[in-house]
């Protein structure tokens, strides 16, 4: 369909002239007075309005046309309104930008500047439009800052609110990058603990010898460099939720002491022999199958029931079907607002290789991916290199480099997958350092929760 435009002016030859420059391009629409531009306006809601000041019953003046801008900006603000007046005074230009307008045109009307800022006017109008209705999908589909419309997103969002009213402890279940750690904080503002400190921690991102120390606090002179008394996480959570990241990788003697933790509600810190009464809730998460640990003796089985009274699926980005688009819509707007880049918008290839891309990385690689897309972007249009993904259908046009970072980025997605996400037995068959190993997830958006 043809963009809308509207022309206010009493001069039928002038009215005739525009129409007839634009009427190739644009579905044009005629009115002779203010009574008549409100009418047309109601019934066919243009994105542009080419507005003459000088309207009966007083065309001298231009407090009739001031007034029609008024009653047309009161009925949709986005409408881009171009003064095209005769006057020829800077002042009453002035106070129509003052009032709304969106540019001014002085008469006779040069045709080629005429279409020229209505390309401008209705581009900029389109934008915003695009805004308006990304916020308003954005009002109708968040729930505790998490983003998605879609069937299965949906139903964890409801499992969630449920849960969030409860004091069960719950186990989040997901791949890496399907926000766990959203969903944790999402749980914690749901519940009565909600004023209480919210405390998260990643057990796979600490050395072992030092993780019992960090969950459970120190007594002074407990180990050599224990200065001072230290509380634990466990201890700063009191009141709260405490939320352990990648559960699966604590050790044994830690989940005994976790295990305790749940039965009796207390913990004594590395040294001590205090028991100390704590009333925090547990939230824990993993992206690895904690039953093939129980199986093979990782993981006690005790402890898998006590903590996953409730559990909870964050489903991958590849199975929330629509939510693609949108999520990239969002990151788009946001981060194209962060790097002072208006007008920036995807190409249709983009968009297409958005929806068929696997995204192994889930949401996370989706968001870094549009952020360094827009930050180096140098047109309006993001294309599938700047999202630095395969085109659908690429094949022998691939460029060497992309074939690579495709290859290296599957090599990594299936072994971490292979080894529940664990990094030394996977950078160990990739043949690499685990520095490396690490440095290639960042640059895929594969980082661990």
């Amino acid at each position: 369909m043809k963009p809308k435009i509207l022309i206010v002016d009493d001069d039928e030859e002038i009215r005739t002239q525009m129409k007839w420059g634009l009427a190739a391009t644009y579905e044009i629409f005629l009115a002779e007075d203010r009574p008549k531009a409100i009418e047309v306006f109601q019934a066919q809601r243009p994105l542009l309005v080419l507005l003459d000041l000088g309207l009966p019953p007083n065309p001298g003046d231009p407090e009739e046309g001031l007034a029609t801008l008024s009653d047309l900006l009161a009925l949709e603000r986005l409408t881009k309104v171009v003064v095209v007046t005769g006057q020829g005074e800077k002042a009453v230009a002035l106070r129509a930008m003052g009032g709304g307008a969106w540019d001014f045109l002085g008469k006779p009307v040069d045709m080629e500047e005429l279409k020229l800022v209505v390309k401008r006017g209705l581009y900029v109008a389109g934008l915003d439009i695009e805004v308006r209705q990304m916020q308003q999908v954005l009002a109708g589909n968040t729930f505790e800052g998490m983003l998605g419309h879609s069937p299965a997103i949906r139903s964890s969002f409801e499992s969630i609110r449920k849960v969030a009213t409860t004091d069960a402890p719950v186990l989040l279940l997901g791949e890496s990058g399907t926000g766990k750690e959203m969903a944790a904080r999402a749980i914690h503002q749901g519940s009565s603990r909600k004023d209480g400190p919210f405390v998260a921690i990643n057990c796979s991102a600490i050395p072992e010898t030092l993780l019992e120390s960090e969950l459970f606090g120190h007594e002074k002179g407990a180990f050599t460099g224990a200065h001072a008394q230290r509380k634990g996480r466990f201890e700063t959570a009191d009141k709260g939720t405490l939320f352990l990241d990648e559960i699966g990788e604590i050790p044994a003697p830690l989940q005994v002491k976790l295990l305790r933790f749940l039965q009796e509600r207390c913990i004594e810190r590395v040294g001590g022999r205090q028991s100390i009464s704590i009333d925090a809730r547990v939230v824990t998460a993993t992206n690895a199958d904690l039953r093939k640990g129980m199986m093979s003796g990782t993981f006690r089985e005790d402890l898998f029931y006590r903590l996953a009274v409730v559990q909870v699926t964050l489903p991958p980005l590849r199975e929330r079907e629509g939510d693609i688009r949108l999520l990239s819509q969002f990151f788009l707007h946001r981060f194209s607002q962060q790097q002072n880049k208006t007008g920036l918008a995807f190409d249709a290839d983009a968009l297409r290789a958005l929806d068929r891309y696997h995204w192994p990385g889930n949401v996370r690689q989706l968001e870094n991916n549009i952020r360094r897309a827009v930050i180096m972007a140098e047109g309006k249009r993001l294309t599938v290199r700047d999202l630095e993904l395969a085109p659908v259908g690429a094949g022998a046009n691939t460029s060497l480099k992309e074939a690579r970072e495709n290859l290296e980025r599957e090599m990594v997605t299936n072994v971490l997958r292979k080894y529940s996400g664990k990094i030394a037995p996977a950078a160990a068959e990739l043949g690499i350092s685990r520095p490396t190993l690490y440095d290639l997830m960042e640059k895929y958006g594969m980082a661990k929760d």
